[in-house]
């Protein structure tokens, strides 16, 4: 037996775990992000000290690295980049004491509960032995003393427990690592810890610190459901591929490769599964749906067989239902997850993205679209390829304000083969989405699940923390750079280079775009001064200076002025490696990206006395029409 805090205990039995896919192990909590008060300070707080103790003294069975956040919000985003450029076989866990420490956690993890991205929340909590209480930050329930602000993460958690003694532990803990290790299941998983308990001793059996490896499978598909499958896709005249996130946390992108090369199958992509094929493939007509490619959207309205893969079809990649416009179209889903699977009626086919993909690829052998399709697809590629080169060169561009697309393809072109790209938010995602030229299955990290504003420096930070080997270009906006921007002191910290691009356009552009979309005129979205002559926010630009700001936070900055000086800088940036890197960049929001000819279902108001809202809701009353029901 081992006396131990509950916090020691913890600590130490998160330091000996490891995830293993294909013969292949690595740490599964590789380390801990934290911001102490009253509520964790003398429980984790105190274990994570004597763990980097050990680790510092040489002791091999010592070592759980510790970073401090700025914002709990913003550990939980970190953790969610490092999990993802992991593919989800490590993650890093977050403390943070009871009170708004806690529930600034709930954004973050339902972000990684809705994109299915492991990561392990350890927040403090009340006293269980309620000696002291009301305690300071507790919530009092006029009818139970069973909660507190924590269960505000229980709806947004793929596991939860709340260890109320320190015997609680060891099942808490085992049935966090089996979630965490799901690619089912996985989510965000939170064990919350009352204070007193923490720091109680207890009689630990030693076999709970032993290392412990816990094996990821590949499910393998059904030979039934392989068959069918392989019969639905043989019968097809225009099949097509949607390739989603799953290809990419599953490493099954050579086994895609070979699949639509031995087939002639072309792939489309989510933006999760950007990246799926290299953009200049001969079969990837790139992204699909509502920030789709005029290509892709083409090939998709005719597609008689949807072959999705790891993907769960959100309203995004099927443009709210609309762009598989065939009468006859059939979904074949190949997922890990049940609920994806069944999706749109399809054909189920649960399993592995690799796995899957080999029996695919075995069972179709000799089967093949033929050489027209393949021809129309490249002929529909090259067109849009076009596309993307007038956007980030557009003709007479240099003069003035660039447009965000040319500020996009400057990136592009100044990012290396296996540098990554991080955005989230706003206008980019979209032009991102349908314009960025990919050519390493990780090197596109946009998180379109949430949609979260603030996501970008805090996840480039996990990003770079998971891959110091790539260089990691941030793209946020001035909205969301303002959201959260505070683990920008995280990086100067720890000398982790990023290159953060701000994109400076006095507002919120993409629902600046949006809201005149439906109407709105784009009330409320530009950074204006209140009028005194007509009381509304449509006086001067304000004037803030962000670059100004990331510097006052340590982080060296680069003020571009037009493109020619937005290369340079980005040039200048990438040769350095102390730290991260801010890059300002004013553009002009009145220029917009091509247009994916794809539509997404943001209801207009039925009735109003504006012209311009009438006139949206005509054009929304026709879109409805293009709905399909998928049944």
């Amino acid at each position: 037996m081992i006396r131990l805090t509950v916090a020691q205990a913890l600590v130490r039995f998160l330091s000996q775990q490891w995830s293993e896919r294909d013969g292949v192990e690595q740490r599964l909590v590789a380390g801990c992000f934290g911001i102490f008060g009253h509520g964790n300070v003398a429980g984790v707080g105190q274990a994570l000290l004597e763990e980097e103790v050990r680790g510092s003294a040489g002791d091999s069975a010592g070592g759980l690295p510790y970073w401090t956040g700025r914002n709990e919000q913003g550990m939980v985003h970190a953790a969610v980049g490092y999990a993802r450029m992991r593919n989800r076989l490590s993650t890093l866990a977050c403390t943070t004491s009871i009170g708004p420490g806690a529930t600034n956690m709930v954004t973050g993890a339902a972000l990684a509960t809705i994109n299915r991205i492991p990561v392990l929340l350890l927040p403090g909590d009340v006293f269980a032995t309620r000696v002291s209480g009301p305690v300071l930050q507790e919530l009092e329930s006029p009818a139970t003393y069973d909660v507190s602000v924590n269960d505000t993460l229980r709806p947004v958690s793929r596991f939860f427990d709340r260890v109320w003694r320190p015997e609680q532990l060891p099942q808490a803990l085992l049935g966090a690592m089996r979630v965490l290790t799901d690619p089912v299941e996985t989510g965000a998983v939170t064990i919350a810890l009352p204070q007193d308990v923490q720091a109680q001793a207890h009689d630990w059996p030693e076999e709970l610190f032993a290392r412990r490896v816990w094996h990821v499978a590949r499910p393998a598909p059904e030979r039934e459901m392989l068959a069918r499958a392989a019969e639905l896709l043989r019968a097809a005249k225009t099949p097509l591929v949607v390739a989603g996130g799953g290809v990419i946390y599953s490493e099954a992108t050579d086994a895609l490769r070979a699949f639509v090369e031995a087939t002639g199958i072309p792939v489309t992509e989510t933006q999760a599964g950007k990246g799926a094929l290299p953009h200049d493939h001969p079969l990837a007509l790139g992204a699909v749906g509502a920030t789709g490619t005029t290509a892709a959207n083409a090939v998709a309205r005719e597609a008689d067989v949807v072959l999705g893969i790891g993907t769960r079809w959100s309203d995004f990649t099927t443009a709210s239902r609309s762009v598989f416009a065939n009468a006859d179209v059939r979904f074949v889903n190949l997922n890990v997850a049940g609920l994806d699977a069944h999706k749109h009626a399809g054909l189920a086919l649960v399993a592995d993205a690799r796995e899957g993909l080999l029996g695919l690829t075995e069972t179709l052998a000799g089967h093949d679209t033929g050489a027209d399709y393949r021809e129309r697809v490249r002929g529909l590629a090259a067109e849009w390829d076009a596309v993307v080169e007038a956007a980030y060169h557009p003709k007479g561009g240099g003069d003035g304000l660039p447009a965000q697309t040319e500020v996009l393809g400057a990136v592009n072109e100044a990012a290396g083969p296996r540098d990554v790209v991080v955005n989230a938010a706003g206008s980019m995602p979209g032009d991102l989405h349908r314009l960025w030229r990919t050519r390493d299955p990780k090197g596109y990290h946009v998180e379109y699940g949430f949609s979260c504003m603030g996501y970008e420096i805090a996840a480039g930070l996990g990003v770079r923390m998971a891959a110091p080997d790539r260089d990691v270009f941030v793209l946020v906006g001035d909205g969301s750079y303002l959201m959260l921007a505070s683990e920008l002191v995280t990086a100067v910290q720890e000398r982790q280079k990023i290159i953060v691009v701000i994109v400076q356009n006095h507002g919120f552009a993409s629902i600046g775009a949006l809201s005149e979309s439906v109407g709105s005129q784009r009330f409320g979205t530009r950074y204006r001064y209140r009028d005194p002559a007509t009381g509304r926010l449509d006086g001067p630009a304000l004037p803030v200076d962000l670059a100004a700001n990331a510097e006052s936070l340590g982080a060296r900055v680069l003020r571009a002025h037009g493109i020619a000086q937005l290369r340079e800088a980005l040039a200048e940036a990438k040769a350095g490696d102390d730290g991260p890197v801010v890059v300002h960049v004013e553009t002009d929001p009145d220029i917009p990206g091509p247009a994916s000819d794809a539509w997404w279902d943001v209801p207009v108001a039925e009735v109003a006395e504006l012209d311009t809202t009438r006139a949206a809701r005509t054009t929304y009353d026709e879109n409805k029409l293009r709905q399909r029901p998928y049944l």
